[in-house]
């Protein structure tokens, strides 16, 4: 004959069971890639009118906020010779005074010359963090590049430091006086900001705010509204569904019967 307490016990834990259960599935949190998408789907006009947000957003930054800058750019010759026959050892030391030469663009006398002879404005640190010297492989050319928020000042500037640099190499540090081989040109478009990759940035950042406030609001969104979230959260089977009736509707059709009979 059958214990009473052993079922009532074994039903006990079954119950404790089940909850377990529930509060296991309530204290881990899973998102639903399908019903993520759906919801995504569903907000796709939010997404759209936050994109189109960000993208007149970086618009407007990008053209009245920013100052736009100009680069220009000349290029002299580490070797001048005044003979036309030039070994391979004149070769390799233009090829070691490259680096020499780069050197000279950050001495404050060079600097000091260019800003006295066009009378600028700027101080040393502010000359050295717009320009630029580079030498380009396997060559002995010196890439002289400065950047301003004024064209014409860009391409002065540049063609100043050609010529201010050679004079200086040539009294300093005694050796053939550089050639200026390429002089700067007034540049005609800005180097940045670029109006195109920023309004794109805008774009996507505004499709990604609004992508993450679905994310929030289907993760704070704790209803149960389906028989499969009952299952989810609970762990318990549905013995029923119990439709959902529309009294109101019913009422306002039996007043609106009763008003056309009376």
């Amino acid at each position: 004959m059958a214990n009473p307490k052993d079922s009532y016990t074994g039903n006990t834990a079954s119950v404790q069971n089940s909850s377990a259960k529930g509060q296991n599935n309530e204290g881990s949190m899973e998102i639903d890639l399908i019903e993520l998408l759906y919801r995504m789907l569903a907000s796709w006009k939010l997404i759209v009118l936050l994109a189109l947000a960000g993208m007149l957003a970086a618009f407007g930054y990008t053209y009245f906020l920013v100052t736009p800058l100009y680069q220009a750019k000349s290029t002299i010759y580490v070797i001048s010779r005044s003979d036309s026959v030039i070994n391979m050892s004149d070769l390799q030391i233009g090829t070691a005074l490259t680096q020499d030469y780069i050197k000279v663009f950050d001495m404050w006398e060079v600097h000091e010359q260019v800003i006295s002879n066009l009378d600028l404005p700027y101080s040393y640190s502010q000359m050295r963090k717009n320009l630029n010297v580079s030498n380009t492989s396997n060559t002995r050319m010196l890439d002289i590049t400065v950047t301003s928020a004024n064209p014409e000042e860009a391409a002065a500037i540049a063609n100043e430091y050609a010529r201010v640099a050679s004079d200086f190499i040539a009294e300093t540090m005694s050796t053939d006086k550089p050639n200026i081989v390429s002089v700067a040109l007034v540049p005609s478009n800005p180097v940045s900001p670029n109006m195109v990759r920023n309004i794109a940035i805008g774009f996507l950042a505004g499709a990604v705010v609004a992508a993450g406030i679905v994310v929030i609001r289907m993760l704070l969104d704790d209803k149960i509204k389906t028989a499969e979230d009952i299952r989810r959260y609970t762990g318990l089977v549905n013995l029923a569904i119990v439709p959902k009736e529309n009294f109101k509707d019913e009422d306002k059709a039996r007043s609106r019967k009763k008003s056309k009979e009376g």
